[in-house]
């Protein structure tokens, strides 16, 4: 049979679980017994019936009368299965409500007809909107304490219908019923003749599935890249789940934000026959003709379907749940499909006063439970689509202290004219305390001008080798050459950290970068190795660097997209003949003198 996934929303007290009890017991979908079970419960506990009681399991949840984590229940009609969430209204419990909500075709809003739309009716409709879910249902509940009259109904209906088109949401219908008493739920009712619209159960059966997942653009988040080595197994598998669309072998693929391009090779399953073809939703693993250097966290899509944006900076909707405000130029993590960069909030462009659906311009933070558009950036691009789109990846979190603090969805992407990292090297130049040796009689008292030597290349290639000789013969030549090892930097920042942890790439990039200024400033010629870089690495390390230049010398296959280093070096060459390249290309950059005494 078909099945669809609601969600029930609302404010706290309006009527929720009973309306799911309700529509449990009324189309048979309860266990044998259990009404019964219930109703003895509550004589036994002197507590009046609530059908609520059929769903709020919790006994914590029962003591206050709230509900508290996203039930999930099942009933049927006539034409399908359905799945329903029954998400906690109280604004404490918002996260759970979004986590409930994440996966529901359509959605049913709860609004109790007594006392009207409250903040938190209000809050849960934008949720929706941000959420994707543009089928919805609005209840207005309780009409037995207002004597079922019209006016009240078509008041609510007006006042929240104008509400919801402020975000493009156009309820399906807005439906008058008594979940207590069971009007209009699964029958119509006869106190209320002036509705001529569905019932809820036929309503429910009106609601549309969503165009297949498999139907849209290709999107694979690479979780993880495994290689097998036993019986010399050459293998590099791209490990993940299939967020949309379906590929093929043979396919034309990219991977972003790295723009590197391959054809699909094989496509496997664990303990299972080799497949021709996979789509949305399937747990895979993939090879690719070309042996290429795939990061986790990297979004692998079909060459011919529709791109997505690849950007380091993006506006969005961000809803905010945690404790300490969301704040200008602090470093949270985002989560977004596989990737984990790390992301600062750059501006506030409005907070929405949802009880008063107004918008508040220049705001310094976003506290909790506050709505917001926002300008964000990214410590490194990533690849997404606008959540209008293609929700799957266009909706994003953000964590703080190890807790999931905010949600929001994509709205567009932004140029990147101006960045964190651009601003941050502006005002350093300015406020720079500089020598009163300039750089030329610096370079005139040293025989040499500044160098910032970087050779990259894949792990174990002997990049580290290369480096050493070449700080030992410039020394030698009376060169004033410094070589740091990577892992000295790594060492001396993690022992800032708490034990165990280590700082994130891009933070030894950014260190990497600063430190090669305040070197190539003294005169030196700096060399050190970095491995498995991308383009956005070698250009983060050039813009800290400026006015300086970075000299990239390649060892191995060129793992960029579109950096061109100045030297490459191939694999398994000799450590003398590397060093004199090298060598020879400085004294071309007129780095070096030509001769030396």
């Amino acid at each position: 049979m078909d099945r669809m996934n609601i969600v029930i929303v609302g404010h706290v007290d309006h009527g929720k679980s009973t309306v799911i009890g309700r529509l449990l017991a009324d189309t048979g979908s309860l266990p044998e017994g259990k009404l019964e079970q219930v109703r003895n419960t509550c004589a036994k506990n002197a507590k009046p019936f609530e059908y609520a009681f059929l769903l709020d399991a919790l006994k914590d949840e029962q003591s206050q009368g709230i509900t508290i984590d996203a039930a999930r229940c099942f009933f049927h009609t006539k034409k399908r299965e359905y799945i329903v969430i029954d998400a906690p209204g109280h604004v404490e419990f918002l996260k759970n409500m979004i986590t409930g909500a994440a996966r529901a075709e359509a959605a049913l809003l709860v609004i109790d007809a007594k006392e009207g739309i409250l903040e938190n009716s209000k809050r849960h409709g934008y949720l929706l909107s941000m959420l994707g879910i543009p089928q919805v249902a609005v209840l207005v509940n309780k009409m037995d304490l207002v004597e079922h009259h019209e006016k009240v109904f078509r008041a609510i209906e007006k006042e929240y219908g104008d509400f919801l088109k402020e975000f493009n949401i156009r309820p399906n219908v807005f439906i008058p019923i008594s979940a207590r008493d069971g009007l209009n739920l699964a029958v119509r009712s006869e106190q209320m003749p002036w509705y001529p619209g569905p019932t809820v159960l036929e309503q429910l059966d009106l609601f549309r599935h969503e165009p297949s997942r498999s139907a849209a653009p290709f999107r694979f988040p690479v979780q993880d890249v495994y290689k097998f080595t036993e019986l010399e197994d050459e293998r590099r598998i791209l490990g993940g789940t299939i967020d949309t669309g379906r590929v093929k072998v043979g396919d034309e693929v990219v991977f972003l934000p790295s723009k590197k391009r391959t054809r699909i090779k094989s496509i496997e399953e664990f303990n299972a026959p080799l497949k021709k073809e996979a789509e949305a939703g399937e747990a895979i693993g993939f090879t690719t003709e070309t042996q290429l250097y795939i990061k986790p966290g990297e979004l692998m899509v079909k060459a011919a379907d529709p791109l997505p944006a690849v950007s380091a900076r993006f506006k969005a909707n961000i809803f905010w749940m945690g404790h300490a405000p969301l704040v200008k130029g602090k470093k949270y993590k985002l989560k977004l499909g596989a990737s984990r960069p790390s992301v600062r909030l750059v501006e506030v462009l409005s907070v929405l006063d949802s009880s008063e659906l107004t918008s508040i311009a220049n705001m310094k933070q976003v506290n909790r439970h506050d709505v917001a558009e926002c300008v964000f950036e990214t410590g490194k691009p990533i690849a997404f689509d606008k959540a209008s789109e293609l929700r799957e990846t266009g909706r994003f979190v953000i964590v703080d202290n190890y807790e999931i603090a905010g949600a929001g969805i994509v709205l567009e992407t932004l140029q990147e004219d101006r960045s964190i990292l651009k601003d941050h090297v502006a005002h350093r130049e300015q406020i720079w305390e500089r020598s009163t040796i300039s750089p030329e009689k610096r370079a005139e008292a040293y025989g040499h001008r500044p160098g910032f030597v970087l050779i990259v290349g894949k792990a174990h290639l002997g990049k580290q080798k290369i480096a050493k000789t070449l700080e030992a013969q410039l020394l030698q030549k009376g060169i004033k050459a410094f070589y740091l090892g990577i892992s000295n930097l790594v060492s001396g920042m993690a022992s800032e950290l708490p034990q165990g942890l280590v700082p994130q790439e891009e933070e030894v990039i950014r260190q990497l970068g600063e430190l090669g200024r305040i070197i190539s400033e003294s005169g030196q010629v700096f060399i050190t190795t970095v491995s498995d870089v991308d383009d956005f690495d070698i250009e983060t390390l050039r813009i800290l660097n400026l006015p300086n230049e970075i000299l990239v010398i390649q060892v191995g296959p060129i793992p960029f997209s579109d950096i061109k280093p100045a030297i490459v070096l191939e694999e398994g060459a000799s450590v003398a003949s590397a060093v004199e390249k090298v060598c020879a290309f400085l004294k071309q950059k007129e780095i070096l003198p030509e001769y030396y005494l």
